[in-house]
């Protein structure tokens, strides 16, 4: 058949596969504007315009394009290169924070402003909820994208020296919104091998054989990779700087699958048909084995054994038990405290499975290039990943290849949230480059997203809290249990923190706690935004409420009466981490923010006739990066044409460092961001970093910036002097030359001096940080909303944050950090549920069957920051990732309880459960039973 279509204004002839949707047609000739989000139209992250009208290029077949014309992202500007209304307007909002849903959230507002004032305007504009029901963003909260459409400028332009403190665009946008960022997939790799992964469909199961004669047969398919393939070495898929953190419980290819969704086999093909073909044709036998799914049955004597065979010397706290890791401790005697209490409050408090849904889905690319001195090839692995040193040392430490013959980069990265501190796809495709000396990708679906990769720990909370009538606590008693699931990545870290500053937070003479990792047979756990503390700050919270309403104390006086102040000893029954200080205090300020908001708030006017309306607080403490050392280098250079070049290890993935370490940078030589150019997250940019996760990449790496460029600064007055003769300290470094006492010298010229002159040294200047000592930063959130008894809907009728960054480095930036977390912990808190069925197979595996918040779902935050100054962090800077996320529940639910006079003490708290609860209240006291609480 012929075929003809025009993309972007060219024209090709090139007939579709048979069955091909447009989305791979076009990202196959080059259009890598066009994203891949979650394979069946749910997301809009594919969103293109076929003859004007927007569609969602995952489910529109490539031949029904024939003879039409179609428009990407990359196709909106206009062929001089000005950039369309929309794309302005995005880019002036700065509409995004990773950047990977924004073309789909451009094209669907371009086509929208396109029929503006036509007789296809259908308000939709006017309607930003019915507008944009066919996208998703998971990182913003979307308010910079309502500002975009809305035509609401943010970004600024400061002036030399200046631009700390402001909002400055990211480097990158102007690639965001013409579609030109380049994310882990958006490259053209000749001769490239498509893998694909045959995964088990039993819990727990012995493999007796493998036979993959058939799926040899299958043209196209290259190798087929078992268990007899891969290395007999034990690690963990998390990385962290120190391995000995986590167990070492896991296999490239195991000959042992532990839950349904482990993968069994790799099949390397021409295509990614092929390699699935192949999958559907290899021939497993299984010897099945006992298996469990809950983890209080898998700690009971008798329960089959997960890991058997493994031992201390992999770092299991207790194989037999299928404890991957524990803790105990206890500070004073909580006996002796629930003693002395007048009132003690007891609950046990549940959260569920959350995934990290990033839209940009777990991969990488592994291929071989030339070595510089031209000695052979070696390896480059472009991954999505946030630790690409941490990759590195693991491959190689795994197939025991030098670290100067492994090179690993990130892209810009689409999401992370710690999922992405995961080696889940690098160890396999190195594997398979290896065996076959060529380019190897793989690239998980949405649906291997939720049953292959990782998820947000379940946690059960048993709490014990008690008070004096004066509201002052004498003692808090935890027990918790973290389901890691089939492996322990992340899950001795997760537990162990989750119970640090969430005790220390507050004041009480006797505290105890007993926490447990524990194995069993469901997809495992990982790391989260907030690692571990949000779940356990939803049962402390929710108690802390729950005691002062008992005691008749106002919430916010009983916590006033109870946190930690400046310059206190931040006491947990785990131990004192000895490097953390509260280097700045603003939980006090946090505090005020709420009760200044209380004041004067009239939302409850909002509220329906006959509704339920209740408010509710919760505040958090974190601390400013990982315990045991972050480390991160940076080397800032003075470039031939008097700009400067920033190397710098760490990821971008939406976080805004990228922003942030040019302001430092530009700060501290006294310069305009645009003479700046940045190199990162690869390993042959700099010496080491550990990683874009823990909150690092403004307090670890920016301050490895700032050495690095501090230092340069103080070399290039040094070598102005040496070169004009004027004194040092009337060298004046500006944006583009020293001024000399008068005689002004470019920076061109001083370059080309210094070169000439053999001292090349003078004009680079490294700096590095270990993460050591660690400040905190504090979070508090404040809901007003309302209940409909009749059906359990609930509307947030106003939501405020206060939040403890120190010296706010990018407002603009900042504030969409937390507008984002408190989004993405409103999905948690109102619907995202990882669903298992009792053979512990994912049962929620797409965007449709596990919602996520939507545009109509998601509240504008009003967002404060307090005015502190930290002295641990760099310029007085705190982190502001991870934190804004774990007061949000508990908040949450303090609302509701003031609402309904109903404690819900497990997450999500659904609709249905909301209307249940009042459901039960409702008949027991129809009975005449006691109403409770």
């Amino acid at each position: 058949m012929s075929f003809d279509i025009e993309v972007n204004n060219q024209r090709f002839e090139a007939e579709p596969r048979a069955g091909q949707c447009l989305r791979t047609y076009l990202r196959e000739r080059g259009w890598f504007g066009v994203k891949k989000g979650c394979d069946q139209g749910d997301c809009g992250a594919c969103t293109v315009h076929v003859d004007g009208e927007p569609v969602h290029s995952c489910l529109y077949p490539a031949v029904r394009a024939e003879g039409r014309s179609v428009t990407t992202v990359e196709g909106l500007a206009s062929p001089e290169g000005e950039l369309h209304p929309v794309q302005r307007k995005f880019l002036d909002a700065q509409g995004f924070q990773c950047g990977f849903c924004t073309a789909g959230f451009l094209m669907t507002t371009a086509a929208l402003e396109a029929e503006r004032g036509t007789e296809h305007d259908d308000g939709k504009l006017a309607d930003l909820p019915r507008a944009f029901k066919g996208n998703i963003c998971r990182c913003t909260g979307y308010r910079a994208i309502e500002d975009a459409v809305r035509g609401v400028r943010h970004t600024e332009r400061p002036c030399a020296g200046k631009a700390v403190g402001k909002s400055l665009g990211a480097p990158a946008g102007p690639q965001v919104v013409t579609g030109t960022a380049r994310y882990t997939f958006d490259v053209e790799v000749p001769g490239l091998l498509h893998l694909k992964l045959l995964r088990s469909p039993h819990p727990h199961a012995r493999i007796v054989s493998i036979d993959t004669t058939e799926a040899l047969r299958v043209p196209g398919v290259r190798a087929v990779l078992t268990h007899h393939d891969a290395p007999d070495t034990l690690y963990s898929s998390a990385r962290h700087e120190h391995p000995t953190e986590d167990p070492d419980d896991t296999r490239v290819l195991d000959d042992t699958v532990r839950y349904v969704g482990q993968r069994v086999a790799a099949v390397v093909a021409d295509s990614e048909q092929a390699a699935e073909e192949g999958c559907r044709r290899v021939e497993v036998v299984y010897e099945q084995l006992p298996y469990v799914v809950d983890p209080e049955k898998a700690m009971a004597p008798g329960a089959p054994v997960i890991h058997a065979g493994k031992g201390s010397e992999v770092r299991i706290a207790r194989v037999e038990n299928n404890v991957a890791g524990e803790v105990h401790g206890e500070i004073g005697c909580v006996a002796d405290g629930f003693a002395e209490a007048d009132v003690i409050y007891e609950e046990t408090f549940r959260t569920q499975r959350v995934q990290h849904a990033s839209l940009e889905t777990h991969g990488c690319v592994a291929y071989f290039e030339p070595k510089e001195d031209g000695t052979g090839e070696r390896l480059t692995v472009r991954s999505s990943t946030q630790t690409p040193f941490l990759t590195r040392r693991a491959l190689c430490a795994l197939y025991g290849l030098p670290e100067d013959e492994v090179r690993v980069v990130a892209g810009r990265v689409g999401g992370g949230f710690g999922g992405k501190q995961e080696m889940l796809t690098e160890d396999i495709v190195t594997l398979a480059a290896l065996k076959l000396r060529r380019p190897v990708k793989l690239e998980y679906t949405r649906a291997e997203q939720f049953y292959g990769a990782t998820t947000r720990h379940p946690f059960t909370i048993g709490i014990k809290v008690g008070a004096r009538a004066d509201g002052i606590l004498t003692a808090i008693q935890m027990r918790v249990v973290s389901n890691t699931g089939a492996y322990g990545n992340h899950g001795p870290a997760v537990m162990f923190h989750s119970v640090g500053e969430s005790f220390a937070v507050y004041r009480a003479p006797h505290k105890k706690v007993d926490a447990f990792s524990v194995y069993t047979n469901v997809v495992p756990a990982g790391a989260f935004r907030g690692y571990g503390l949000g779940q356990v700050t939803f049962a402390v919270e929710s108690v802390m409420d729950e005691l002062a309403r008992r005691l008749g104390i106002d919430p916010l006086v009983f916590r006033e009466k109870n946190i930690i102040g400046p310059g206190e000893p931040m006491h947990s029954p785990i131990g004192e981490e000895e490097d953390l200080h509260i280097a700045s205090y603003g939980l006090d300020q946090c505090l005020d923010v709420v009760r200044n908001t209380l004041a004067e708030d009239e939302s409850s006017a909002k509220a329906p006739e006959g509704w339920l309306v209740g408010q509710g607080t919760a505040m958090a403490m974190i601390a400013t990066g990982p315990p045991g050392g972050h480390y991160a280098d940076a080397r800032v250079s003075l470039l031939s044409d008097g700009t400067y070049d920033i190397a710098v290890g760490t990821a971008e993935f939406g976080n805004g460092t990228t922003t942030v370490h040019k302001q430092i940078t530009a700060g501290a030589l006294n310069t305009t961001e645009d003479r700046l150019t940045i190199r990162q997250s690869d390993t042959d940019v700099v010496r080491h970093d550990t990683g874009a996760f823990g909150s690092a990449g403004t307090v670890v790496a920016g301050k490895a910036v700032l050495l690095a460029a501090g230092s340069l600064a103080e070399r290039l007055r040094t070598f102005a002097a040496r070169h004009t003769g004027v004194a040092r300290h009337l060298c004046v470094l500006g944006a583009e030359a020293v001024d000399c006492a008068g005689r002004v010298v470019t920076l061109k010229e001083l370059h080309e001096a210094a070169v000439a002159a053999g001292a090349e040294e003078e004009i680079a200047a490294d700096g590095h940080w270990g993460g050591s000592p660690r400040s905190v930063a504090f979070n508090a959130q404040w809901f007003r909303l309302a209940v409909d008894p009749d059906s359990g809907e609930i509307r947030i009728l106003r939501s405020v944050h206060a939040a403890d960054a120190g010296k706010v480095m990018n407002p603009m930036q900042c504030r969409g950090q937390v507008e984002g977390g408190v989004a993405q912990a409103l999905g948690a808190t109102l619907f995202e549920n990882v669903r298992v069925d009792d053979r512990g197979e994912v049962t929620t595996a797409a965007f449709r069957r596990y919602r996520l918040p939507q545009y109509a779902d998601v509240p504008r935050t009003e967002v404060h920051f307090m005015e502190t100054t930290d002295a641990i962090g760099p310029l007085g800077a705190k982190s502001m990732s991870e934190s804004p996320f774990n007061p949000v529940g508990p908040a949450f639910a303090n609302a509701l309880r003031d609402a309904t006079g109903i404690r819900f003490t497990e997450m999500p708290v659904t609709r249905d459960r909301v209307w249940l609860a009042m459901d039960q209240r409702r008949r027991a006291r129809s009975a005449g039973a006691p109403a409770g609480a």
